[in-house]
């Protein structure tokens, strides 16, 4: 399994337009990459840190696949139309992370 970690940062002069990203954005990753490997997407709201700052991130999608050559072929076939989407939803330049997770609970 590879775990991709896409990360919206909460800056200032920020804007995220949460009902599209999750009525549009979500819906239009789901159907191109489920049939290419994608196992699961979860998604989070940044709440706080721990000693009471503001969450760097403001959302975070975290995107399941079977393997990283699922992940590089998805990507190269609709990774382009899906970058696209992300100006209908936020200013924000997201952080996308490779992981290899250790364990699942």
């Amino acid at each position: 399994m590879l775990l991709i970690s896409v990360m919206y940062p909460d800056e200032s002069a920020s804007t995220f337009d949460e009902a599209y990203y999750l009525e549009k954005h979500i819906p239009l990753v789901r159907a191109r990459w489920s049939s290419m490997g994608l196992e699961k997407v979860e998604l989070v709201r940044g709440m706080g840190t721990a000693d009471g700052s503001a969450a760097p991130y403001r959302v975070m999608a975290l995107l399941w696949f079977r393997s990283m050559e699922d992940f590089e072929n998805a990507g190269r076939e609709h990774g382009p139309e899906i970058f696209a989407d992300i100006p209908n939803f936020t200013n924000a330049n997201p952080i996308v992370q490779i992981n290899e997770p250790l364990s699942r609970a």
